[in-house]
């Protein structure tokens, strides 16, 4: 999740400045961007424990997340605070346009710059684990990129000092039953993408929605709750079908043909809120309807202490980063359906959708191709794929479908002309017959770990 933002204290004064916030993100195909976001869950690592608990996960203080942050800051990052506590870091200088944050219990998230092309990407990426490395082992540390917490229970996990979670943390059991497991026991990886026009974002939102079931399969990395197997191959996409289904999956008007900006406002404004920022805090407003404060001037309970109770345009933007639909609108489009997991496989992730989105040819041939089944179809395929992934029933199989996009987000990526196609090969072995990450752990998990979770943590990328 994001670190805070400038907050625009304009007064909402219609309708059309909610789309106005969307349509900024219009850009011309040569101004396309490629912005990946990865996490990664922290674990004490057995032979630098002295007296903490073997893989536990790492607290904000003392020796942990915290004071990883506070190494790393420097000319190069510098710290951004929520109250007196360090919850992110801003780029600058040569990491102009990243930054650094914390999910909820701590997973450590890099928000890469907007880049060219998946070759910077990927340079990214590698720059992220070098840069950490050293702080890490320093403290004792270890960083393993999967999908779902494998050994600790929820109530082992700590929380970080960022007063939006608190509020989250508050509210997600009143509208799910796994919200506060999509908090402190997920990790994702996701990409975001431009668009040109309101147009090119209706038909990129279909795709890429469309779409997202498949690509959570080719990701499954998450197969372990707890210690054990737990009959799941993406137990992160599982939590989502329970976590607050009034702001997630795949709300069926997204797939309409005359899906636009303007539907897009009307949908979150109907999303319950989480909270406001006055005098630079956070204020609880979880549940509150944002239309009836728009419209018909009902001020959120928690607001009311406050003189300033008109919506701006800054409310309404935070208000954006509280939904969590599959595929996200935000300036860009932000693809969410994916386990975090091996660095090549979370570029590959982003191969997968530039070379889909980013050629336009392409994307017309891939429109054609999600159109040829109902849309319920990818529905009941997002319901599928967390158990089975790419074993889940699908018309035709789903391996076929995999070999077909695949084979579209080469054509994509080979009209860039950048020299980025080698970058899906993990997900081409995948649709070609070979085991999801899931599985990889799972064949070792019933083999060579003799039914112990904890060698996992041995495959650190850090």
């Amino acid at each position: 999740m994001s670190n805070p933002g400038t907050t625009n204290s304009a007064p909402i004064e219609n309708r059309a400045q909610l789309v106005e916030v969307l349509m900024r993100g219009n850009k011309p195909q040569r101004q396309w961007r490629i912005g990946t976001e990865h996490e990664k869950f922290g674990f004490v690592r057995p032979d630098m424990a002295e007296g903490r608990t073997p893989y536990a996960p790492p607290p904000y203080m003392p020796r942990g997340i915290g004071a990883l942050l506070e190494a790393l800051s420097g000319p190069d990052w510098e710290p951004i605070y929520d109250g007196e506590a360090v919850i992110g870091l801003k780029g600058a200088n040569t990491h102009k346009g990243c930054s650094i944050s914390l999910e909820p219990a701590g997973q450590f998230e890099l928000s890469g710059a907007p880049l060219e092309t998946l070759h910077e990407t990927d340079q990214e990426m590698r720059a992220h684990f070098d840069l950490i490395r050293g702080p890490v082992k320093e403290l004792g540390l270890g960083f393993v990129p999967v999908g779902f917490q494998p050994l600790w229970g929820r109530g082992d996990m700590p929380w970080m000092p960022k007063s939006r979670y608190a509020i989250m943390r508050r509210y997600m059991p009143t509208v799910g039953a796994l919200g506060l497991d999509m908090m402190t026991r997920s990790s994702t990886v996701q990409v975001n993408l431009d668009f040109s026009d309101e147009a090119d974002m209706a038909r990129k939102m279909r795709v890429s929605l469309a779409l997202q079931p498949l690509v959570s399969a080719l990701m499954a990395n998450s197969p372990f709750v707890e210690g054990k197997a737990n009959g799941y191959l993406s137990n992160r996409c599982r939590i989502w079908t329970d976590t607050d289904n009034a702001r997630a999956g795949q709300p069926p008007l997204f797939f309409a043909d005359d899906f636009s900006f303007e539907r897009y406002v009307d949908w979150v404004l109907d999303v319950p809120m989480y909270f406001v920022v006055r005098d630079g805090k956070n204020v609880d407003v979880a549940g509150a309807s944002f239309r009836r404060w728009l419209e018909n001037g009902e001020v959120p309970e928690g607001l009311k202490a406050y003189p300033d109770q008109t919506p701006t345009i800054g409310d309404f933007e935070d208000h954006l980063t509280t939904a969590f639909p599959d595929v996200r609108l935000k300036q860009f489009l932000e693809m969410r359906g994916a386990d975090a997991g091996s660095p090549q496989m979370m570029v590959a992730h982003s191969a997968l959708w530039v070379g889909l989105l980013y050629d336009p040819a392409t994307l017309e041939a891939a429109e054609r191709l999600v159109r040829e089944l109902d849309w319920g179809v990818y529905q009941q395929l997002r319901a599928d794929v967390p158990k089975l992934a790419m074993d889940a029933p699908f018309p035709g199989a789903l391996r076929a479908l995999a070999r077909r996009v695949l084979a579209l987000a080469e054509q994509g990526l080979r009209a860039r002309a950048r020299d980025e196609a080698q970058f899906l090969a993990p997900l081409q072995a995948i649709a070609d017959g070979g085991p999801t990450q899931a599985e990889h752990w799972l064949a070792l998990y019933k083999g060579a770990w003799g039914g112990d979770v904890r060698p996992i943590f041995q495959h650190a990328e850090v």
